[in-house]
């Protein structure tokens, strides 16, 4: 428990109140959360086109977006502790510096093998500003508090991915698809100045690293947690819907439907819209109806999308808009549980904030991951596979509801 988490008619008569942390600038924390998510889906658009490009297939074309968040995944594991030890600015920096030089890499990349590189050196660097925006809010604010604050930032935080899609098939279509990389690290270099100039410290107490032994001991403590483990496997489950549409999408819309990039990125625009959408209901309403009611409403719509996808894809004919629907339902629903399941399991142990949204993180991208690889590898352009694993990783949402809701109320 740290300091601003103890009531403040506990603290001795004696105790001095110590100094407010400064509050980081939530325009800097929605730039660096952002991203991690911009960069992961700029090239989605280009997909297709890389097989022609790089002389690739899809599947291995799909490692650009598979491996990149497996990087995402272990990266996050480490910048956790790190930055409970040595301060959350110093690793955003380095996670910046990273990203630009993967971006570079990324853009003069002669090979799929080199890209493939080059994303995972990307994907390291961009995912800094996931793990230390949230450490950062949690610094800063108490749990509830920490809620609504991580509402906003991810409402508009949206604006990344959606707008991500749309410039990747633009500059795919007007100058390659190395523009997009290329769009990356001129977005990046001036964030990193920024965040060097006007972004303060935030961590009040720094914890010891007692090495890598130690470090695999907090995440086995944390999982050891059944409150951490129900709101970590929520948080992971509901990231898992979108990143099976997100593979599959592309090969629906594209190569099944007969759209272009641009139309894809274009529709593709209604998810990040739905999904702000549920992250400003959390932002507004984390506060007054707490976390718990926050979460039930957040699975339930989740899970209705699910439902509604599996459904149009069987009984209805193809159609774009019948298959963006009910993922934008399934957003809506998504963009409520986040928010309020991250802040719920980094509260569980406020002093390991980054350790335990490091972990969170890594949760999130491994199930991402695993659920590319699945959709991947059984999708086939008729959008029922993708229906199907979005409804599977809707359901583990409410396994995780039913655990969290046996836990002690706080």
């Amino acid at each position: 428990m740290s300091p601003r988490d103890i009531p403040e008619g506990d603290l001795p008569a004696v105790a001095a109140t110590p100094p407010a942390r400064p509050k980081p600038a939530i325009a800097l924390l929605i730039l660096a959360t952002g991203l991690g998510p911009f960069t992961m889906q700029i090239i989605i658009p280009c997909m297709p086109a890389l097989m022609g490009a790089l002389s690739a297939s899809y599947g291995t074309v799909q490692l650009t977006l598979t491996l990149y968040l497996v990087g995402v995944a272990v990266a996050q594991l480490v910048y956790g502790p790190l930055s409970d030890r040595y301060g959350r600015r110093p690793l955003l920096l380095g996670g910046l510096a990273i990203y630009l030089a993967g971006s570079l890499a990324a853009a003069l990349a002669p090979s799929i093998g080199w890209l493939i590189a080059a994303r995972v050196l990307q994907a390291v660097g961009g995912c800094a500003g996931l793990v230390l925006g949230r450490a950062m809010i949690r610094d800063a604010y108490p749990r509830e508090q920490a809620a609504s604050v991580m509402g906003y930032v991810s409402t508009a935080m949206a604006v990344a991915p959606m707008l991500a899609p749309l410039i990747g098939s633009l500059l795919e279509d007007a100058f390659g698809w190395r523009a997009t990389m290329l769009a990356c690290l001129v977005f990046a270099a001036p964030l990193l100045v920024a965040v060097k100039l006007r972004l303060p410290e935030t961590l009040r107490e720094p914890q010891p690293l007692p090495g890598l032994a130690g470090m695999l001991g907090a995440y086995v403590q944390l999982l050891r947690l059944p409150a951490f483990r129900a709101y970590c496997g929520l948080t992971a489950f509901a990231t898992g819907v979108f990143f099976a549409f997100a593979v599959g999408g592309p090969l629906v819309v594209i190569n099944g439907l007969g759209y272009s990039a641009t139309a894809y990125a274009t529709a593709m625009m209604c998810i990040p819209f739905a999904w702000s959408a549920g992250t400003f209901t959390a932002a507004r309403l984390a506060t007054r109806l707490g976390i718990a009611r926050m979460l039930a409403l957040g699975t339930m719509v989740t899970t209705a999308g699910g439902v509604l996808a599996l459904l149009a894809q069987v009984f209805l004919p193809p159609h774009i808009a019948l298959f963006f629907g009910p993922m934008a339902v399934a957003a809506l629903g998504n963009g409520m549980v986040q928010p309020n399941a991250i802040a719920a399991a980094i509260s569980v142990r406020p002093n390991l904030a980054g350790t335990a949204s490091g972990l969170i993180g890594a949760a999130q991208m491994g199930c991402g991951a695993l659920l590319t690889v699945l959709c991947g590898v059984t999708e086939s352009g008729s959008g029922i596979a993708t229906a199907l694993w979005m409804l599977a990783a809707a359901l583990a949402t409410q396994v995780a509801l039913g655990a969290a809701r046996r836990l002690p109320q706080h």
